[in-house]
């Protein structure tokens, strides 16, 4: 007998502990979200979009590589590989069907602090100008890919022992002003330290505290030495690409192919260096030999990990809130979701892998996403078929690109900056919305400037949170109070049957981005429960994301007895806003957000008791040309207008009804 009750009970515990097929392709889908999409994929529908879109990504992708490369301070080449490896590990791991993983300027301008602190410029000399083992790169090239690698390499380790822990709600902490400011900061970083091409000027590699200052004085001071042809093949190349890159955004609706200018322009230039022998004639900096083909892999040097740990937190973090920041853009805009976590886990890969072919740091890139937009790409596909154009120009073109002048790569580099550059206008309605995330975003930006990127966001995330918590124990609110969940039912006067729901809910906690996620899961739970319960399957799922506010606690009249919200029949849902005592940028962002939501869904919405600096700071944001009353004074003059708006209905129905020669009781549901 106990050997039966051993066996039943190792049964048992076998059963409990034995992974289910169905349990073991929902883990391998979560995952690998390639094995979610790639087998709905449409060839007819979105192969064409995807091939067209993965050709004009694949032109960003060699001449940002190039340029990303170099201002990583390693051999030109290298960018290219980091233009191939990457995408093809976020398309099989990450969420973003629109993000271009690559490259990017904030990643690179981070590696290259490693690469000139342990491989200065000054060793050049001391080590032998060719290695015929490895593409015939010097051993120069190769210490500094190797730190370059190294810092990839650790930064993705640390991306992924970050999704391990599951950080990727600490990105809450990460706002718009200050993601902002970061990227803003480092741009301007960027184009600094390309002022040294732009102009043909040769000068140390300086970084450091206050670098960026110390680059403009050594430049002030030498201005003499500025090589005027670079300058103005500079101005020029800059000249060209803004205006065709208008032309292209202008008319992109117009037409069905924008023009490749930065490839152009990498030929027109590579050309007339060739043909007038610019290098030997000006003096003229060139990108110089490419060699063909992808060396064979190579595992980064471990031994100097401990040495590039600050650059590669650096480049795990930044890369990540700016890779991140493009992932929920894009799955906002197309209506799909993001996993932080996942996103962790996808570029923790993309850095870690492919820095065992050579390749610098990675992240997503603005310009490169936004292009992938215009272009009309439907999934990552278009980033699959751009690696197999850039592998084209490794094995075939990149040779041709020796005589490429190195002001026009840096005049790519700095026209590719736009996105992050015109985020200066952000400050007029961070101004005029709330002054506090206004200063945050100038100190932000101050901090990564005079330091670092990484710098200037760990100022920004220290800076806020101090911030809201100083604000929030002065903030006078009702949920210390018990008060009861309250539902008013208005019986009005057009049906005495009916019943016309309003739902009033108070809000009594300041709107931050702090408690977003969590009242808006409560508030949806609630509405789906009830919903579930009440209505068949296909009008549950038309209550999704009903109401999105951003509260941390609220009074919310829903009780048990309460019918769902109506489908068919307009709804009214009533904010009183008595409570709100103070607001931030992304509170009124989601405010005019539940606005336009509601409006579309048949939903009237009608905000009472706001303050003055509310109603102005919603209506600056939102741009709302109100055709009905929004705001009010009291509850009971929202009820009044709503009734008021319901008996003009009726009115008018049954106007329209005596016509037919009968009548109908409308809002009954019979």
């Amino acid at each position: 007998m106990t050997g039966a009750k051993r066996n039943k009970k190792s049964m048992r515990w076998s059963r409990m502990h034995t992974p289910h097929c169905e349990d073991i392709k929902q883990w391998c889908k979560r995952r690998l979200p390639i094995l979610d999409w790639a087998p709905q994929y449409s060839l007819k529908e979105n192969l064409l979009p995807d091939t067209v879109s993965g050709i004009m990504l694949a032109v960003q992708q060699v001449t940002q590589g190039l340029a990303f490369a170099v201002l990583s301070s390693v051999h030109p080449v290298f960018g290219l590989y980091g233009s191939l490896f990457p995408p093809i590990i976020y398309a099989i791991f990450g969420m973003g069907r629109h993000v271009a993983t690559g490259t990017s300027a904030l990643t690179s301008l981070i590696s290259a602090n490693a690469v000139e602190r342990l491989v200065p410029q000054s060793s050049r000399n001391l080590t032998t100008q060719s290695n015929s083992s490895v593409l015939g790169f010097s051993d120069f090239e190769l210490q500094r890919i190797g730190v370059a690698a190294a810092v990839s390499f650790l930064g993705g380790v640390i991306q992924v022992a970050m999704f391990v822990l599951q950080l990727g709600s600490a990105t809450l902490l990460l706002t718009e002003p200050v993601i902002s400011a970061m990227t803003t900061g480092a741009a301007t970083h960027v184009v600094t330290s390309q002022i040294k091409y732009l102009l043909g000027i040769k000068m140390p590699y300086i970084s450091g505290p206050l670098g960026f200052f110390y680059i403009y004085a050594y430049v002030f001071e030498n201005i003499k030495s500025v090589q005027l042809e670079a300058l103005l093949l500079s101005l020029l190349s800059i000249a060209v690409l803004v205006l065709v890159k208008e032309l292209n955004e202008q008319f992109k609706r117009k037409i069905k192919v924008v023009l490749p200018i930065d490839l152009v322009l990498i030929i027109a230039a590579s050309f007339a260096c060739y043909c007038t022998n610019m290098e030997n004639t000006y003096g003229l900096e060139v990108v110089g030999h490419i060699p063909k083909g992808i060396p064979p892999p190579q595992v980064p040097p471990l031994n100097i990990l401990s040495a590039v740990l600050t650059e590669a937190f650096g480049v795990a973090l930044v890369g990540y809130v700016a890779s991140l920041a493009l992932a929920q853009g894009s799955a906002k805009k197309f209506k799909y979701s993001v996993d932080d976590n996942q996103e962790f886990l996808a570029h923790g890969l993309s850095n870690a892998i492919p820095s065992f072919f050579f390749c610098i740091p990675n992240a997503a890139a603005l310009g490169r996403t936004a292009g992938l937009y215009s272009t009309g790409a439907k999934t990552q596909v278009a980033c699959l078929i751009s690696c197999i154009f850039v592998l084209i120009v490794i094995y075939t073109i990149g040779p041709l690109l020796y005589w490429l002048p190195m002001c026009v790569l840096a005049s790519i580099i700095v026209v590719g900056l736009k996105g992050m550059l015109i985020q200066f206008r952000d400050l007029k309605k961070y101004w005029n919305v709330d002054k506090i995330d206004w200063g945050i975003w100038i100190s932000t930006y101050i901090f990564t400037i005079c330091f670092a990127a990484n710098v200037g966001l760990l100022f920004g995330v220290v800076c806020t949170i101090a911030i809201v918590i100083g604000r929030f124990p002065r903030a006078k609110t009702l949920s210390m109070k018990a008060m009861k969940d309250m539902e008013f039912k208005v019986k009005t006067e057009m049906d005495d049957e009916t019943l016309q729901q309003v739902k009033i809910i108070s809000i009594n906690n300041p709107l931050v981005f702090l408690n977003a996620k969590k009242f808006n899961s409560d508030l949806m739970n609630i509405i789906q429960k009830d919903s579930d319960s009440n209505q068949p399957l296909d009008d549950a799922s038309k209550v999704e994301k009903f109401l999105q506010i951003l509260p941390n606690s609220c009074l919310c009249s829903l009780t048990e007895e309460a019918s769902p919200p109506c489908l068919h029949e307009k709804c009214s849902v009533i904010l009183d806003c008595s409570g709100l005592t103070f607001f931030d940028y992304s509170g009124v962002s989601m405010l005019v957000e539940v606005y336009m939501d509601c409006k579309s869904r048949n939903v009237e919405v009608s905000l009472v008791n706001c303050t003055a600096s509310l109603i102005k700071a919603m209506t600056y944001y939102g741009n709302l040309d109100l055709e009905k009353p929004l705001f009010f004074e009291s509850i009971s003059a929202a009820l009044s207008n709503i009734h008021s708006s319901k008996h003009a209905i009726v009115r008018k129905a049954e106007i329209q009804n005596k016509g037919f020669g009968f009548s109908i009781s409308p809002l009954t549901g019979n």
